[in-house]
């Protein structure tokens, strides 16, 4: 799998820019704020549906520009394809193309450019709340499974109209009449995501805990624990016993959510654990050690998703290796062999004998 060529219009920075790729390793080289990060977005964005920074599509648009379009030529499955989406500044929907053909949403973009992203951020997913790592998770899964999508997608929005329940129905009493409504189907699909979730941490903690046993040259052994609804003794056990715990946890906390106003059972609180010999990594694990379990993880992402679907997923490395020691970026960049890697960087030291350069300036790409 690989992007072959990206061509942007009026998107973030860039006016407009027509650009090719090579099938390796692609170095992104400039100053800060040059739009390197963006190029890395619009990659994302064309590959999820999803930008990375922002959850406000406006935000995408060059300033004052009425629309953004984004169009990429790829190469999967076998074949050539093109992806096509198009972004507005007023309340017009966006639109997205596969091989242009008009889709409803983007649950068939990663079928022809799958990413896998690595950012500073991601340096601190491991230390911050359990939303940021709840996010990692999510996007890993909306690529490989679209039904995981498709449950994600409805289970946010049942839960967003409990809450309004959960809030209004003081000043409307007969709100309550649909909350055993919404309280079942939650129940039924929040199963679906769980289910989904336990099988992928699994395999995630398989091959994080491979990579990091490699990266710290044998000195640390790395767990990964998945944490979900108390109720759920088994989150492996499929979707019917699954639901049923949910429905026991819903019923223990139907009075405490009456009083809150909150909804507080389900997995929208889900979150995983990572352990270094035993140790909570998020209470006592050092820069360096959060650093090195932190790349683990979207190196284990990326052979997940090169194993289950025969291809290996674009790599992209925002800004990373400089946060690194010497030792570290040794270790990352032997992992960057195979597949196409793309890498933005402010100094080209080493790393120019490993692929091609781009540089970045002002929105504009040369070489």
């Amino acid at each position: 799998m690989r992007l072959d060529a990206l061509q942007l219009e009026n998107f973030r920075n860039y006016a407009a820019i027509t650009t090719n790729f090579d099938p390796g390793v692609n170095l992104l080289m400039g100053d800060n704020a040059q739009g390197k990060t963006n190029l890395l977005e619009a990659i994302t964005y064309l590959s999820t549906g999803h930008a990375f920074r922002t959850r406000k599509e406006a935000e995408l648009l060059r300033f004052g520009a009425p629309f953004a379009a984004l169009d990429a030529a790829a190469f999967s499955g076998g074949r050539a394809q093109t992806l096509r989406a198009v972004l507005f500044a007023g309340r017009q929907r966006r639109q997205l193309f596969v091989n242009g053909v008009k889709q409803k949403t983007g649950a068939a973009l990663p079928d022809v450019l799958r990413t896998v992203l690595f950012c500073p951020e991601d340096l601190l997913v491991l230390k911050t709340g359990a939303a940021a790592r709840r996010r990692m998770v999510d996007a890993a899964l909306c690529q490989l499974r679209p039904g995981y999508d498709k449950a994600l997608t409805e289970y946010h929005k049942l839960l967003e109209h409990k809450g309004r329940i959960l809030k209004d129905y003081h000043e409307n009493p007969a709100l309550l009449d649909t909350l055993p409504d919404f309280d079942e189907r939650m129940a039924r699909v929040g199963a679906i995501v769980i289910s989904y979730r336990a099988r992928y941490l699994a395999s995630l903690a398989r091959e994080t805990a491979r990579f990091h046993g490699d990266f710290s040259g044998g000195k640390e052994a790395l767990t990964l624990t998945y944490q979900t609804v108390s109720t759920v003794n088994d989150p492996m056990a499929g979707s019917a016993a699954v639901y049923d715990a949910l429905r026991a946890h819903q019923m223990r906390h139907h009075q405490a959510e009456l009083a809150s106003g909150m909804c507080l059972s389900g997995p929208h609180k889900d979150d995983f654990d990572v352990r270094l010999d035993g140790i909570s990594l998020k209470s006592y694990g050092s820069q360096g050690q959060t650093r090195t379990a932190a790349i683990s993880l979207k190196l284990a992402e990326r052979e997940i998703l090169r194993a289950d679907t025969g291809e290996e997923p674009v790599l992209l490395l925002d800004d990373v290796l400089s946060e690194l020691d010497a030792g570290r970026q040794d270790f990352v960049l032997n992992q960057i062999r195979t597949g196409q890697v793309f890498i933005t960087c402010c100094e080209q030291d080493k790393l120019t004998d490993i692929g091609r350069v781009l540089t970045v300036v002002g929105g504009e790409i040369r070489g």
